[in-house]
């Protein structure tokens, strides 16, 4: 059989099999839903349509992005991004905006914030193994508590400090308390010039969400021989001599169909690949998969009697007191979402094991509890809501624990003894891509399957990419694929390495924004404290800073004004010592250098 054999019709199998046939290969795909898309669906309800969780279309990838365009056209619009936090009764914006997090904070929390942010950058944890130790690394543990810890913890159900920083690399690489910072002043999304996803404020959508995008290209692969099989479950997938032969899948309840091909590329959960593998995997390539972690995930769904309800395309919400983690606004996504312009559909997103309680709530209860919580948050009256129904997926997202990394080496080994299976995309590789990642492991494989030789693992792995595409050694004309940035110069040694960990440098920008913050607080709750003492003459020694900042006396005018100039005053000195430190240091580190390369030549000298 020469067409290749595709397990799953989400963004990563369904774009193999676009790929493929731009190529002039064909394929067949099975789908053992009733619905392609995978987690990027739309489902349609009562004509109100909603995604499993929000679905971006933006990419760094040129070639993705002509992908899109290509299959999807006019149907493919430009969206403003509007999301905030939401914690205990106040919205923050996000990304962050200095006036918005510091009023919603308060003096004193904001001082000892800026006093936690100056400490992790003089004192960081000196490993990152896990997610809070990442992460503190760059916010401050105060910060790491108020934004990061409960909404993290409620999305995967395990501590913080049990999730890898990889999760933490990968999803919200190049972004800290300073890059944002940085963003709120100066209206720019960049890190060291390079684009960070977590801060753009528009992106593409399809005009009836996602899954339009994937209808569309399930149509155009079937218009060209390449049909997708749906409600077609892989159940075994037999292998001899190191090659997949062929696939048994259950096709609806009972019929039970071999499917042969030459190429195989699967997009299961690796768990269930590893355990449908005739005959059965080593002991020790069963454990690791039986290790390997996924968290399910449900969405409640509100039809909402009002035009308008919040301005956002969603809402984190961090608020411990309810265990909704996420709430979308559908409409705000493309105002076709909704085929009654004076209602709304909003979107509650729970992340559960399917063994929690919940899990097996019937949908009126679930809905029941949904609307109490959007009640509690503020957002709605229960009065308001017309209908609703819900919607779960398992296996939603890969975890990404301690122990991942061995487990997920084990199996991959194993994987790779077979020369015609590959395995892609979001669960096939066991990594929390998104879907233009997972689309360009698509891409990958196709292009493995005619010959080039492509590494769908490398893809999201790296802190940057460079826009270049190198496949085999060569360019692929217009095809530009992100492949891993080449150094510009020869490996460092273990000297060099010790030398950017002993003098590691501090940024000016950041420690003079939290100087300058912690003397601005200091000054203002010094004189608001006196203002509220009272007396007949407040604060006499305090007025003896008028001979330093412009304009300050002890009244609630001046506390504005020592605010500033005390901030301004604590940020040139925080950026001075900060730029003075770096330049001793790197004076210093080139002494030392200098010594050690003269040190080593004089060795080099005894041993000839």
């Amino acid at each position: 059989m020469n067409a290749s054999l595709i397990i799953g019709a989400g963004p990563a199998g369904l774009t193999t099999a676009y790929e493929l046939s731009k190529l002039g290969k064909s394929s067949v795909i099975l789908e053992a839903d009733n619905q392609v898309g995978g987690i990027s669906r739309t489902v349609n309800y009562q004509g109100y349509r909603f995604d499993i969780g929000g679905h971006r279309f933006f990419s760094k990838v040129p070639y993705i992005n002509q992908l899109w365009h290509e299959i999807l056209g006019e149907d493919f619009l430009v969206r403003p991004r509007l999301s905030r936090i939401h914690y205990r009764g106040y919205f923050y914006d996000y990304p962050l905006k200095a006036l918005n997090a510091l009023a919603g904070l308060g003096p004193i929390e904001a001082f000892l914030v800026c006093l936690s942010y100056s400490k992790s950058k003089l004192f960081p944890h000196r490993e990152e193994n896990n997610f809070e130790q990442w992460v503190t690394n760059r916010f401050g543990h105060r910060l790491y508590n108020i934004f990061f810890k409960n909404y993290t913890e409620k999305v995967w159900g395990i501590p913080c400090n049990e999730i890898s920083a990889d999760w933490a690399a990968q999803r919200i690489k190049n972004l800290s308390l300073s890059t944002a910072v940085k963003n709120a002043l100066f209206g720019e999304g960049k890190s060291n010039g390079n684009l960070i996803t977590t801060l753009i404020d528009e992106f593409f959508y399809p005009r009836l969400g996602p899954g339009m995008m994937w209808e569309h290209c399930e149509n155009s692969l079937m218009e060209n021989g390449n049909p997708t099989i749906r409600h077609t479950r892989v159940e075994q997938v037999c292998h001899k001599n190191g090659r997949v032969e062929y696939v048994v899948a259950r096709n609806g309840s009972t019929e039970m169909t071999e499917y042969r091909s030459d190429h195989f590329v699967s997009t299961m959960p690796l768990r269930e690949l590893i355990h449908s593998l005739s005959p059965a995997p080593p002991d020790e390539v069963l454990a690791a998969a039986n290790k390997l972690r996924y968290r399910d995930y449900l969405t409640v769904v509100l039809i909402v009697n009002r035009e308008k309800v919040f301005p956002d395309n969603w809402i984190y919400i961090h608020t411990p007191e309810v265990k909704m983690g996420r709430i979308q606004n559908y409409k705000n996504w493309s105002p076709e979402m909704v085929p009654d312009s004076s209602t709304s559909s909003l979107g509650l997103e729970y992340f559960l094991w399917d063994t929690d309680e919940e899990w097996t709530w019937s949908d009126e209860r679930l809905i029941e509890f949904g609307v109490r919580e959007c009640v509690q948050l503020g957002l709605i009256e229960a009065s308001e809501v017309l209908d609703g129904t819900v919607v779960r997926m398992k296996k939603a997202y890969p975890i990404y624990d301690r122990d991942y990394r061995e487990t997920l080496s084990t199996i991959r080994q194993y994987i790779e003894t077979f020369s015609n299976l590959q395995t892609i995309g979001r669960n096939g590789l066991h990594r929390y891509n998104n879907q233009d990642h997972s689309m360009l492991t698509g891409v990958y494989a196709a292009r493995n399957i005619t010959g080039e030789t492509n590494d769908v693992w490398s893809v999201n792995t790296e802190m940057e990419y460079h826009e270049e595409a190198h496949t085999n050694g060569h360019q692929t004309g217009d095809r530009l694929i992100p492949t891993r940035v080449k150094p510009e110069t020869e490996p460092k040694s273990s000297m060099d390495d010790i030398m950017e960990k002993v003098f590691a440098r501090l940024d000016p920008l950041a420690l003079g924004i939290s100087v300058g913050s912690v003397f601005g607080i200091f000054i203002f709750l010094a004189t608001s404290i006196l203002l509220l003492k009272g007396g007949e003459v407040v604060g006499p020694r305090l007025l003896l800073l008028a001979q330093y900042f412009y304009g300050f006396e002890v009244s609630w005018t001046g506390a504005l004004i020592g605010l500033l100039d005390a901030g301004f005053l604590g940020f040139l000195l925080g950026s001075s010592f900060a730029f003075l430190r770096n330049w001793g240091l790197s004076a210093y580190a080139l002494i030392v250098h200098r010594r050690a390369q003269t040190e080593r030549r004089r060795h080099l000298l005894d041993k000839i």
